[in-house]
């Protein structure tokens, strides 16, 4: 069997000819294939068929970006539905990595971020993998154009309902449901989780950029809010019982005031240290003060007593 053309590096077998890259395979027995394919052909691209019969099985290969690539093995010729479908794949994750292009994740929020023209622009932070990921697809197969969203989405990779919102460019999953969503409701659901994590019930960083925004919102949705929020009545330590609903990372600042300047208070949540972390300090303890849980005196942070 001749190796001409290919040339071995240590987990892989590269095609290469006039210093000309074709392609990077896993084993010597699909480099040596494509290679003939490619002799063949006087090594012209465009001479490279999308299926092939190798031994047992069908292989799917596309060329992206001048290389060959082998997408995929099949006991049976593949659809051309299946094709499309294993294309896109490799478009939206070429280097195999944990989450594919354009999605990172801090903490336990997922972000979409893509560079343009040599800025970095946010396009949303998601709950959960599988949300960022329609959100991610559906960018990429439009053009990274966030008008083309319509309120309802349907994700066929997922079988699932996608009720999705723009503001200000950032694009929002207002819910996914495997049936049909009254979008009403998952609008009026939308609403009461921003006003929650306003009011520290629930902990949603990405969505304080929205707690301003609540009237417009109400008004673009013609909704009002509709809060279960704590009653004070009957409760022998009011205090207590509004502590029992501050988020961890509010409780946990709340714990750090004690007389304390912001300095201290930073000190003592520096195992807590991340990006934008004076910024996150911040915003918790205006939270805290907005409770009436905190208050200041010249340069010292104070607990109320309620």
């Amino acid at each position: 069997m001749s190796h001409k053309y290919i040339r071995e590096n240590k987990n892989s077998y590269v095609i290469v000819k006039s210093s000309r890259n074709y392609g990077k395979f896993d084993t010597i027995d699909d480099a040596v294939f494509i290679r003939d394919e490619l002799e063949s052909n006087n090594w012209n691209l465009e001479g490279i068929d999308e299926i092939y019969k190798l031994n047992d099985n069908y292989i799917v290969v596309k060329v992206i970006d001048d290389r060959i690539h082998i997408l995929a093995r099949c006991r049976t010729p593949p659809s051309k539905k299946t094709i499309d479908g294993l294309y896109k794949k490799r478009l939206r994750n070429p280097n195999n990595s944990k989450y594919g292009l354009n999605i990172s994740r801090v903490f336990d929020t997922f972000v979409i971020k893509k560079r343009i023209a040599g800025d970095d622009y946010i396009f949303g932070y998601y709950d959960t993998l599988e949300d960022a990921e329609f959100v991610r697809n559906f960018l990429m197969d439009n053009d990274w154009d966030v008008t083309r969203f319509n309120e309802i989405e349907y994700d066929e990779e997922s079988g699932k309902y996608m009720a999705v919102d723009v503001v200000d460019d950032r694009v929002y999953v207002l819910k996914s449901s495997e049936s049909e969503i009254n979008i009403v409701n998952a609008r009026q659901d939308f609403l009461n989780k921003i006003s929650k994590h306003r009011l520290g019930l629930a902990n949603h960083d990405y969505l304080g950029e929205l707690t301003d925004k609540l009237p417009e919102l109400e008004e673009k949705y013609s909704l009002k809010v509709q809060d279960d929020n704590w009653s004070l009545k009957d409760t022998a330590n009011p205090l207590d019982d509004i502590i029992f609903k501050l988020t961890p990372f509010q409780q946990s600042v709340f714990d750090a005031i004690n007389h304390s300047t912001f300095g201290e208070i930073k000190q003592k949540l520096i195992r807590y240290k991340s990006k934008n972390f004076n910024k996150k300090i911040e915003r918790n303890i205006d939270e805290l003060m907005e409770l009436g849980l905190v208050e200041k005196r010249g340069e010292f942070f104070e607990k109320r007593n309620v």
